[in-house]
């Protein structure tokens, strides 16, 4: 079933587009001007019906701010709710991934078993930020300093003679399911 309105906003469209397709150099607008402004009066018509059968009422948010917009105009508001809300990471201007890096980058070598991986890790940062020093992509400067690898390794190895030496499998899994050994 079709809407008599949008029915004749179609024929209006299709009419004047005829005129237009034979007058067009008469008329001097350019081509594609008066399908823009058709297309938009169509939409606008369409619009025009749904609220008039009341396809808007009552949606969710109806009449309320929106949330996380905050007190200070930010024009990338919602994409930054986006990054939130989907929890995406990998996202942004390298000079802000490399700091959020560098602040996780001593944990995430801690989860590390060998010094050569550690040593493959920090060189992988480290030619990152030079990289994104010598790019001129605009957005943020990157500070973010390079790490020496030599000194970092010697922390990581610090760090994990620090830690407790995890008890082996077989006793961890006796503690977990209250086995006791059989004697």
């Amino acid at each position: 079933m079709t809407d008599p309105r949008e029915a004749a906003a179609r024929y209006l469209a299709a009419q004047q587009q005829d005129q237009n397709a034979d007058g067009d150099e008469e008329s001097g607008t350019p081509p594609g001007i008066a399908a823009a402004v058709d297309r938009a009066a169509f939409i606008e018509t369409a619009i025009q019906v749904a609220i008039r059968r009341g396809e808007f009422d009552d949606l969710p948010g109806a009449g309320k701010p929106l949330e996380g917009l905050g007190t200070h105009h930010d024009p990338d508001w919602w994409i930054r709710r986006k990054i939130e809300t989907e929890n995406l990471t990998g996202l942004g201007p390298p000079a802000i991934l490399l700091r959020t890096e560098d602040q996780e980058l001593n944990d995430q070598l801690d989860l590390l078993g060998r010094e050569s991986d550690v040593r493959d890790v920090l060189d992988d940062f480290n030619r990152r930020v030079r990289e994104a020093r010598r790019q001129l992509q605009g957005g943020p400067p990157v500070v973010t300093e390079p790490r020496d690898v030599d000194v970092e390794v010697a922390a990581w190895a610090e760090r994990r003679a620090a830690r407790p030496i995890a008890p082996p499998v077989e006793q961890q899994r006796r503690r977990r399911f209250g086995i006791r050994r059989r004697g």
